[in-house]
């Protein structure tokens, strides 16, 4: 199962605007933000992410809300954030 899971914006990487590194749930990976050059996305920000991509921002209490349904289905979530922790954009 895919999901898109909430990550909080911690780094926009210097001299690549389309990749900045998210946590989530404590796992620390780069995303590509590209499909969101439309907005502006600085640390702090959540974004929606699905394999690699930053698909929508969205705000601290909807990404809270996700968070806690995704930790509640077990198994697909812990799978979601291995493939995350195994994932790398360069």
């Amino acid at each position: 199962m895919c999901l898109g899971i909430p990550g909080e914006v911690v780094e926009i990487l210097p001299g690549q605007g389309d990749l900045a590194k998210v946590d989530v749930s404590g796992v620390r990976r780069v995303i590509n933000i590209g499909l969101l050059a439309a907005e502006q996305v600085v640390p702090g920000d959540w974004v929606l992410i699905h394999v690699g991509f930053a698909l929508s921002k969205i705000d601290e209490e909807e990404a809270a809300a996700a968070l806690d349904f995704l930790e509640s289905i077990g198994q697909a979530y812990e799978d979601e954030l291995a493939a995350l922790a195994e994932s790398r954009i360069e």
